[in-house]
């Protein structure tokens, strides 16, 4: 189904992409993501707090920018070069939620196939 699933949230991503283009700020990508994934059916959370557990003591203040059916985190950005953190950002997510899928999706990119990166522990 993870399979499926990131292939659906790919899908809908490049829909976005298509309609709105590369040089708006992440937050309307998000949003507009949010939105194409709720007309497509598919459940999606938004800006969902995650605690990090350092040497046995939770740290709040972290937040994933999409959850999608509880099993895929979307990490969005819209910048003209990723930074490399970028993936270790979502690995870092991955890890602090037991999750084993994620996608980093820059919108900043002219073609979004190009800013399409799968994440997987």
């Amino acid at each position: 189904m993870s399979d499926e699933l990131t292939k659906r949230i790919i899908g809908a991503a490049i829909e976005v992409h298509r309609a709105l283009g590369p040089g708006l700020l992440e937050s309307i990508y998000e949003e507009a993501l949010c939105l194409e994934l709720q007309f497509q059916g598919i459940a999606v959370q938004r800006q969902v707090e995650i605690d990090v557990i350092y040497k046995g003591h939770v740290i709040k203040g972290q937040r994933l920018d999409l959850l999608v059916e509880e099993a895929v985190v979307v990490e969005i950005k819209a910048v003209t070069k990723l930074a490399e953190v970028a993936t270790a950002q979502v690995l870092s997510y991955l890890k602090a939620t037991s999750l084993k899928r994620g996608l980093l999706i820059n919108f900043g990119e002219l073609r979004l196939v190009d800013g399409i990166k799968r994440i997987s522990l």
